[in-house]
């Protein structure tokens, strides 16, 4: 079965033009892109489906993808901005300004290792900070749930937002977050009224910092491994591939084709 309890009809599907889709964990598998996740993704964009990945990655993994990938766009760090391609030139739309983004950023990293100093975590700033224009990325892989939270619960006190991914906790100042610039992206860029969004849209996810994104967009799936965290979710997703990472994602993006072709068909 593709699905755990259900799968989604043809019907349910049928307007989806537009996929946004979370990264590590999602789809990828152990850190890897499987060619079958791959084929995926051109097959998607062959026949006329949009895909956006909206991650916590940083602005270098975000140019890389959208200038070698076939995709739309690309949000990075959680909402931070909008990254598209025209002609040879790389767009970067920040949410409020590169300066005023980069500056918040420069004084929250030194705040955020102070943190950790003064509360003596076991954790590090994440090795791909230098490649961010926005937030602070720390490493949270090996660490228990607790050491997590603790740390995530004294940013939040200080003001800043938090998301907590697979791999990272990502934080910032500023009031964005992946749902906020998916829907600019969505209304601003591609012209779609607020009105048509749960009918072309659908997300992919796997994590904690996806739970804005299941909340927003009605055809929403998790990969199989989000099972674990659903109780943690305040919006969880409406179906869940049976696989996990980007076998599940292989097996969701299969799905919406197949309903795309279905109502071509049917026209």
């Amino acid at each position: 079965m593709t699905f755990v309890d259900r799968a989604p009809s043809p019907e349910e599907l049928r307007g989806v033009r537009y996929l946004f889709t979370d990264i590590d964990d999602t789809l990828t598998t152990e850190g890897r892109l499987l060619p079958e996740t791959y084929q995926v993704l051109w097959d998607l964009n062959d026949a006329g489906i949009a895909v956006i990945p909206v991650t916590g990655g940083s602005a270098g993994w975000c140019e890389h993808i959208v200038r070698a990938w076939p995709v739309k766009a690309v949000i990075g760090e959680s909402g931070a901005y909008a990254v598209f391609q025209r002609g040879r030139n790389v767009i970067f739309d920040y949410w409020e300004g590169e300066a005023v983004q980069s500056e918040r950023q420069r004084r929250h990293l030194k705040t955020v290792a102070n943190i950790i100093a003064r509360e003596g975590l076991p954790f590090q700033i994440a090795h791909d900070q230098i490649f961010r224009l926005a937030d602070v990325a720390i490493d949270i892989v090996g660490r228990p749930p607790a050491e997590v939270d603790r740390l995530a619960a004294c940013l939040r006190a200080l003001g800043a937002t938090v998301a907590i991914s697979s791999i990272h906790i990502n934080t910032w100042i500023g009031n964005y977050d992946k749902r906020a610039m998916s829907e600019r992206l969505l209304i601003q860029e591609f012209g779609i009224g607020v009105e048509a969004v749960p009918q072309l849209a659908a997300f992919v996810g796997d994590s904690r910092n996806d739970a804005p994104m299941f909340g927003y967009i009605a055809n929403s799936f998790g990969v199989n491994n989000i099972l674990s965290i659903l109780p943690q979710l305040p919006h969880a997703p409406r179906w869940i591939s049976s696989r996990p990472a980007g076998l599940g994602f292989a097996d969701i993006g299969t799905t919406i084709l197949a309903a795309a072709k279905k109502h071509k068909g049917l026209e």
